[in-house]
Formats: C-alpha cells, sequence, structure tokens
C-alpha cells in the first residue's frame, strides 16, 4: 500500500529515484516507506514541478497546488483534507490582468516542520508558516505566522503561542495544557490491550447479578 502511495507522491515532487526493490515480507516492504510523504489521492495540481515535500509529511484528501512558484512543506507536517496552496496570483489592474493573455506572477510559499493545518485552509501566495504552527480549520492565511503559534481566522491572525519542548527560547518547565493526555502508546498497541481491558472492566458483573436478585427478592 504504501508503495503505491510512495509512488503517487513522487509524481508530484517530479522525483524520479528509482523505488527499492520490494522486500521478503509485506510488513518489512512497508517499513521502508516509514520516513517518506504520505499523500491521498486526488490531488490537483497546476505545473507539477515546484512542489518539495520533507519527510514523514501527511497530505490527507484534495489537496491543491497552484505551484506556480516553489510550495515547500517541512518534514513531520500534516495537512487536512481540502487544503489549497496558491503560490499564483495576477495583476490588480484590470487592463493589465487581461484574462488569459495577460501575465501570471507569483510568490513562494513556505511551511515550516511539524505543522499541523487544518481542513479547507487557503493558504495565498508569499506566506512563510515557522515551526510547529497550527491553523485552524477554514482558516485564510494571507501573512507570515512565527514559529509554534497557533492562528486562524479569515483572515488569519496568530491566536496564541504554543507551550512546547521544541520551542528553544521557552525555558524552563513546560504546561501540559498543549498536550494531549492519555495516549501513550501507538494506537495499534492500544488495540491489542483491548481484550484486557474489557476483561478487566467486566469484572465482578456475577457478583454485582447476585446481589441484585437478592435484593430484588426481598421487596
Amino acid at each position: 500500500m504504501q508503495r503505491e502511495r510512495l509512488t503517487s507522491s513522487r509524481s508530484i515532487t517530479d522525483d524520479k529515484t528509482p523505488l527499492p526493490h520490494p522486500a521478503t515480507t509485506p510488513e518489512e516492504d512497508e517499513a521502508l516507506f516509514d520516513n517518506d510523504p504520505w499523500v491521498e489521492p486526488p490531488v490537483h495540481i497546476d505545473y507539477g514541478t515546484n512542489i518539495r515535500l520533507g519527510d514523514n509529511v501527511f497530505l490527507n484528501f484534495n489537496a491543491v497546488f497552484l505551484d506556480t512558484c516553489l510550495i515547500s512543506i517541512g518534514s513531520r507536517t500534516l495537512v487536512g483534507p481540502n487544503v489549497s496552496f496558491f503560490s499564483g496570483t495576477h495583476p490588480l489592474d484590470p487592463a493589465l490582468r487581461n484574462g488569459t493573455q495577460g501575465p501570471e506572477l507569483g510568490k513562494e510559499i513556505q511551511i515550516g516542520e511539524d505543522c499541523w493545518i487544518g481542513g479547507n485552509v487557503v493558504i495565498l501566495p508569499g506566506v512563510t508558516l515557522g515551526r510547529g504552527c497550527v491553523v485552524g480549520a477554514g482558516s485564510v492565511v494571507t501573512k507570515d505566522v512565527p514559529d509554534f503559534c497557533v492562528t486562524a481566522g479569515n483572515p488569519a491572525r496568530v491566536l496564541r503561542k504554543i507551550e512546547t519542548q521544541m520551542d528553544p527560547s521557552q525555558r524552563g518547565p513546560v504546561s501540559t495544557k498543549d498536550q494531549v493526555m492519555g495516549a501513550e502508546m501507538p494506537m495499534a498497541q492500544q488495540a491489542k490491550k483491548l481484550p484486557e481491558r474489557l476483561q478487566i472492566e467486566t469484572r465482578g458483573v456475577p457478583e454485582l447479578a447476585k446481589e441484585l436478585e437478592a435484593t430484588l427478592s426481598g421487596l
């Protein structure tokens, strides 16, 4: 499965590097691509030669790239469904714009590492998202966003700073308010623990039934 996805992602970035030879088992073959970009189709692209994806990037369904200029997405960044990256633009003066006969302009879009972009976000020409940013769903990002910030709205504005040990400017102990609590192991391992948890949670039901029966019989 991941081999097919990687073929798709490499076609997006015009990467002609040959894929490694298939491994002995399906599990070993999947492991070969653990750090490669994960791209869910469909993807809509203008030129297809100005897109760069870092390691372990995830693109959800219906990503749109108008790659008039370079669009780069840093490693470990997660992109929600229906996100559009518009690096192309046109003159405001209609006399210069001139329909399909006028010029196409553009500015690069730079997405930092470790970002999370919610669904239905639009990112406009010239925008740089700093490292570790979070963009709220439905936002239209028109200006640069500093490292480790939450931004949302139309136009998007910075709402607050993210507390994280990844930020070298933050000294001392970091609050846990920006951390998801309870997810202490991968989901696959959690699933393996499910039968054990169910056994623990249902333990004592027969005793409760006997107690209830005794109570009812005394009425």
